[in-house]
C-alpha cells in the first residue's frame, strides 16, 4: 500500500534527546561505551514514599479508570501546592492533571490556536512549543534567546512581535536547554501584553523547584495573569519520576473543561495508581528534592568550570534546571562544523549530548549538557569533549 500522510505530518517536530538515544542503544549494542549527558533526567530513583504510596494503592485496586481531569484528592494536592508555591488560590476544577508536561502543550495547542492565529515561542527552547503550535496550522514567531542578555529575550524584539493575532505565547523559566531564569521585570512586560493584547501565555514551570540562587518568580501571581495563564508542571524533574508519566495545568475553569474534552478523546485518563504516588509527593516530605538540588548545584558548578577550561568553548553560569549550554562557536569556525555536525562527533567519540540547533535556529553554535548524571560521568564527558576538540 502507498502510505500518504496527512499534510499536517510535515509540521509535526520532535525531540531530539529520543533520536540521539536510539543511536546511543545501536552504538551500545556494538559494545561501544557512551558517556550520556544528552537527556534531562535526573538519576535519582523516585523516593521511596512515593513509591510506596503507588505500591499500596495498587494493593487497594486502584488500577481502573478515573476521571479524565485527574482524581479530586490529586487535584486538590495540585491546588494546595500552588497556593503554597506560587501564593495564587486555586480551585480543584481549574486543575487538569495530564501524563505529563506534553500533553498539557499538545491541549493548550489543540484548543486555542489555528490558522488564523500566532504562537510566540522562545528560541531556542523546548522543541514541542513549536511542533504542537505549528501542527495545529498557527504562524509560529520565534523569540530569540539570547546568552548576551543571561539566556533572557530582549524587550523591545517581544514587543514587535505582539500582534492582534498573537493567541498564545510560551514562557519557561527555569529554561531547558539553556538553563536561564526570567526576572521579574522579563514577567511583568508578558504580563502587560497579554492584559492589553489579550492573549493566553503557557508558563512552563516544570522546573520551579531547582533554582539556585533567589526564588522562582510565577507569571500566574501578577495581577491579571490567572484568568490568561496555562501553568504547566509536574512531578516529572522534582521527584525524579519522568516514567510516571504525570503532569498538570492550572487554568480557568472554562478552559479547563475543554483540555478535559480533549483528554477524553486522547487517553481517557492518567493512571490510577500512579496519581497516588503524585498526592503523596506534594504532600508528603520534601527532604529528596532539597537533597538532589542541592547535589545539582555541586554539579552545575563543577561542569561549567570544567567547560571554561576547554579551549575554544566558554559557558556562562546556569540559574537554574540541570542544563548547561555552552558556546561553541570558535570550535564550529575552526572545525567547519556546526553544532549538530558537533554533536554527531563527540558521540563518534564516546560522549552524548544534544546540539543547540535541536532547540531552535538561535541555538546555533551551541550545545547542550545535562548535569543530571553522576559527577564521574561528567568529568569523563569533559575529558572526551577536551580530547575530541584538540583534534579537529
Amino acid at each position: 500500500m502507498n502510505l500518504v500522510l496527512a499534510d499536517r505530518m510535515s509540521r509535526l517536530g520532535t525531540e531530539t534527546a529520543f533520536q540521539v538515544g536510539m543511536k546511543i542503544a545501536s552504538l551500545e549494542a556494538q559494545g561501544k561505551k557512551i558517556v550520556k549527558l544528552h537527556i534531562g533526567q535526573p538519576d535519582f530513583p523516585t523516593p521511596e514514599n512515593v513509591k510506596q504510596a503507588a505500591v499500596n494503592a495498587i494493593n487497594a485496586n486502584k488500577t481502573g479508570y478515573t476521571t479524565s481531569n485527574g482524581t479530586l484528592a490529586i487535584r486538590n494536592a495540585v491546588a494546595d501546592y500552588v497556593l503554597k508555591t506560587r501564593g495564587v488560590p486555586v480551585d480543584p476544577e481549574e486543575v487538569i492533571v495530564m501524563p505529563g508536561g506534553k500533553p498539557v502543550m499538545f491541549a493548550a495547542a489543540f484548543t486555542l490556536l489555528d490558522s488564523s492565529t500566532e504562537a510566540i515561542v522562545p528560541d531556542p527552547s523546548y522543541p514541542i512549543y513549536e511542533s504542537a503550535s505549528k501542527v495545529m496550522g498557527a504562524v509560529v514567531k520565534p523569540l530569540p534567546i539570547l546568552e548576551e542578555k543571561g539566556f533572557s529575550f530582549d524587550h523591545e524584539v517581544f514587543k514587535h512581535l505582539v500582534s492582534n493575532k498573537t493567541k498564545l505565547v510560551f514562557v519557561n523559566t527555569p529554561a531547558n536547554p539553556t538553563g536561564g531564569v526570567l526576572s521579574k521585570e522579563d514577567l511583568k512586560l508578558v504580563r502587560d501584553l497579554a492584559v492589553e493584547k489579550n492573549f493566553w501565555v503557557l508558563s512552563d514551570e516544570i522546573y520551579s523547584r531547582i533554582v539556585y540562587d533567589g526564588k522562582h518568580e510565577s507569571i500566574l501571581n501578577m495581577d491579571g495573569m490567572k484568568e490568561r495563564t496555562i501553568l504547566l508542571d509536574g512531578w516529572s524533574k522534582t521527584y525524579s519520576m519522568t516514567g510516571w508519566r504525570l503532569g498538570y495545568g492550572v487554568m480557568p475553569k472554562e478552559l479547563a473543561s475543554h483540555f478535559a474534552t480533549a483528554a477524553i478523546n486522547m487517553y481517557s485518563c492518567v493512571t490510577n495508581f500512579c496519581q497516588d504516588g503524585g498526592i503523596e509527593a506534594l504532600t508528603g516530605p520534601q527532604d529528596d528534592v532539597d537533597k538532589m538540588v542541592k547535589t545539582f548545584k555541586e554539579r552545575r558548578d563543577f561542569i561549567v568550570k570544567g567547560l571554561n577550561e576547554i579551549e575554544g568553548v566558554s559557558c556562562i553560569m546556569p540559574k537554574g534546571a540541570f542544563y548547561a549550554f555552552p558556546n561553541v562557536k570558535k570550535i564550529c569556525a575552526k572545525s567547519g562544523k556546526n553544532s549538530k555536525q558537533l554533536e554527531s562527533y563527540l558521540l563518534e567519540n564516546g560522549l552524548a549530548c544534544l546540539a543547540g540547533s535541536a532547540f531552535g535556529s538561535f541555538g546555533e553554535g551551541y550545545l547542550r549538557f545535562s548535569y543530571a548524571a553522576s559527577k564521574e560521568d561528567i568529568a569523563a564527558g569533559l575529558e572526551i569533549m577536551r580530547s575530541a576538540f584538540e583534534k579537529l
